[in-house]
């Protein structure tokens, strides 16, 4: 099993980056997508459309009454929609994707051919074409999730060797099954959690509700960085540590110092922004608020122990996440395609 303390190893056929560009100066790019309403059959078959001609890799079984279907052809979209934003047309990008299904895209503006320091471009070139040292560094990782009536997409821009260690977690902050308290809810996922965990999160003094939102913090933190180092499905959660107590304003002083374990050893360069989202849900006419927990984990590479970062208003989000919602994503399908 891979050690879960850095990112695997990656197999790349690009040369060595060059010092060009800093890793922290990796910008990172958030999309959050709300399923804000039930979707319409011709909706469906629009977006199942839209990935199959666009991304036929997705694999996505044509069901056009399942929620769960949607979901997913909604969401494989959303590169679509960033790559657009950029105004660079499906035909001139490419999706890879590691041996650990880590995701980044590369723009083919040119076949470039390495040998002994010489480029050697094809007769295709045009004028929009990069230098080598910017192609390098125009590459583009992106993580994909969804949960419930949320789906989202991570992105960084830089070398392929760093980009793709981008994740993003999503998990709606509530308790399962509904009904139960809290406490019992944490109980039911001890399993995922580690004894340091568990003593933190069910404080004596902690109430339901802050017992559910550390609970949802923690789970949050781990499905993110998983995503970031494409570990498979059945991950065992409890050989991460995340304690957060102490590295928000709101928790006030304490003697617990912020870190995060992976197999009992520091995780150092992570960098972990924490955001919760609230959606206004429409569902058979009938209007609830769902509240979402949050996450985006990126290797920096940085020297020194991992940090979260704690956005905790619209303004201070609003310069590197994107909020929009089925309406706005149905309206731009056909610049989609083009």
């Amino acid at each position: 099993m891979e050690n879960v303390s850095q990112p695997p190893a990656l197999s790349t056929s690009q040369p060595p980056s060059s010092a060009i560009v800093p890793f922290h100066d990796c910008p990172i790019l958030v999309w959050m997508l709300s399923l804000n309403r039930e979707a319409t059959k011709e909706e469906y078959e629009a977006c199942y459309s839209v990935v199959k001609q666009c991304i036929p890799t997705a694999e996505i079984p044509y069901d056009p009454t399942s929620a769960e279907s949607f979901r997913r052809c909604i969401t494989q979209m959303l590169p679509l929609l960033m790559m657009r934003h950029r105004r660079i047309p499906r035909a001139k990008w490419s999706d890879n994707k590691t041996s650990s299904g880590k995701h980044w895209i590369e723009q083919v503006l040119y076949t470039c051919f390495f040998n002994i320091g010489l480029i050697l471009r094809h007769p295709s070139q045009s004028p929009e074409d990069m230098t080598p040292e910017k192609f390098l560094h125009s590459m583009i990782g992106y993580h994909l999730t969804y949960c419930e009536s949320l789906c989202g997409m991570a992105m960084t821009q830089g070398t392929q060797r760093k980009v793709v260690n981008i994740g993003i977690g999503i998990r709606r902050i509530e308790v399962e099954p509904r009904g139960i308290t809290p406490r019992a809810y944490v109980e039911s996922v001890s399993h995922k959690l580690t004894a340091k965990e568990l003593e933190l999160i069910l404080k004596p003094d902690n109430s339901d509700d802050v017992v559910l939102r550390r609970v949802s913090i923690v789970l949050t933190l781990k499905e993110a960085y998983n995503h970031a180092v494409g570990q498979p499905v059945g991950f065992d959660y409890s050989r991460l540590e995340f304690i957060v107590e102490g590295s928000h304003p709101s928790h006030g002083a304490t003697e617990v110092t912020p870190y995060a374990l992976g197999d009992n050893v520091p995780l150092q360069g992570w960098e972990f922004r924490l955001f919760k989202a609230q959606l206004g849900v429409a569902r058979q006419d009938q209007l609830s608020q769902e509240n979402y927990q949050c996450v985006c984990a990126f290797f920096r590479g940085t020297r020194g122990e991992s940090r979260f970062v704690w956005y905790n208003s619209e303004k201070e989000l609003e310069s590197w996440v994107q909020f929009i919602n089925i309406d706005q994503m149905i309206k731009v399908i056909p610049k989609l395609m083009a």
